[in-house]
């Protein structure tokens, strides 16, 4: 008897779920498990289903198969704060591509930690420092760790370049930083910029700042800063970073504006400020001047007082509508160039060397990376030998 003809009785809310949970209707499940949107709506009332339709919807919907044998829907929550609310809004229930991404992350933290420990490695002193602090001394205090004056970005030829800096800085000071846009090395599973922009795991150790890199490139400069600003106060969380809503949670709204400082002082602002020909052109050229997108500078020119709200959404809903309207600029480059963004050359050499040293398996570090194989072996030839 094939899968197909077996048929099993699951649990309706269950079935119900895993497909809520993927942010599907019924008519997007049934075009993907081959059946009529009549059938998908009889397993939620019945939950009569075949074995085969069963692991169809379960890939489709990336639930885990046995998860849809369960007598009741598991609890699927995020392990950290969930800062994605703004204006009032509910957070929309997390994707299994969030999720996994979290989890994936969280994995590499508590390898990363427990080897930094095994080698006699100290806590690093920034973490959580600023708990107590206001938004300039959080900003001034992010960068003397750094080792960056105000105004450092000027210096940089692009605003790509001043991000590269930025993270290279950042990771060099013991924060794991990754820019991914993807779940792990899966490019079938790409993430949604829409749902979050990044995530903070905090350790005293092994900090972890995830960076969506589906997001706009122009928009992961105010992310890094965003999420390094969490490190600072100590406050874990995943991010939905919206320049039109304040957020509803007191830490969004701190490290907003610590980053914001961080990226674009104050008086820097004012001093340069020149409002001759249109409201874009001002906000264009202090763009270029901090190297941040356009919608940063015009969020901080209307915190400030340089712009009103009408003059802001005005130039949001035109921003928007020409993001929308453009194509993602893609990673592209070199493969083992992208590798270190999406692992991190820290964390990269690190399992490296662990390898080397018969510390750990192949197989676990191929988990770790989501590298296998000759692929695994190229990518750890083209790290940096002195990392």
């Amino acid at each position: 008897m094939t899968g197909r003809r077996v048929q099993r009785t699951l649990e309706p809310s269950v079935l119900r779920w895993a497909r809520e949970r993927a942010g599907f209707d019924a008519g997007t499940v049934a075009a993907k498990v081959g059946v009529k949107p009549e059938r998908v709506a009889e397993w939620e009332r019945s939950g009569r289903i075949s074995v085969a339709q069963a692991d169809r919807l379960a890939r489709h919907t990336r639930t885990p198969v046995g998860y849809l044998y369960l007598r009741r829907p598991p609890r699927d929550d995020l392990p950290i704060p969930d800062f994605r609310a703004a204006g009032g809004v509910r957070p929309r229930r997390p994707s299994p591509d969030l999720l996994a991404t979290v989890h994936l992350m969280a994995r590499r933290q508590s390898w990363m930690r427990e080897e930094l420990i095994e080698d006699g490695a100290a806590p690093l002193p920034f973490v959580g420092r600023c708990r107590d602090s206001t938004v300039a001394e959080t900003a001034a205090a992010m960068r003397e760790h750094l080792g960056l004056q105000a105004g450092w970005a000027q210096g940089e030829r692009t605003w790509t370049d001043a991000l590269r800096r930025l993270r290279e800085r950042v990771e060099a000071r013991g924060v794991l930083v990754v820019f991914n846009g993807v779940v792990g090395n899966d490019t079938h599973r790409g993430l949604d910029r829409g749902e979050f922009q990044g995530f903070t795991l905090i350790d005293d150790y092994a900090p972890l700042i995830f960076v969506n890199g589906a997001d706009f490139k122009a928009a992961q400069m105010f992310t890094l800063a965003h999420e390094l600003a969490h490190v600072f106060v100590g406050a874990a969380g995943v991010s939905n970073l919206d320049a039109a809503r304040s957020p509803n949670h007191a830490a969004e709204r701190f490290c907003n504006e610590a980053a914001a400082e961080f990226l674009v002082s104050r008086e820097e602002l004012i001093a340069h400020w020149k409002r001759t020909g249109t409201v874009a052109d001002a906000l264009q050229a202090a763009a270029r001047r901090f190297k941040v997108s356009t919608l940063v500078a015009a969020r901080r020119t209307l915190d400030i007082g340089l712009v009103d709200r009408d003059e802001f959404l005005q130039f949001y809903d035109n921003y928007r509508r020409r993001a929308d309207r453009e194509l993602d600029e893609k990673s592209g480059g070199n493969f083992w160039n992208s590798q270190n963004v999406r692992i991190g050359r820290r964390f990269g050499a690190a399992v490296r060397r662990a390898v080397k040293e018969g510390r750990l398996s192949y197989r676990e570090a191929y988990s770790l990376t989501g590298l296998r194989g000759d692929t695994f072996y190229k990518y750890t030839l083209s790290l940096d030998p002195a990392s």
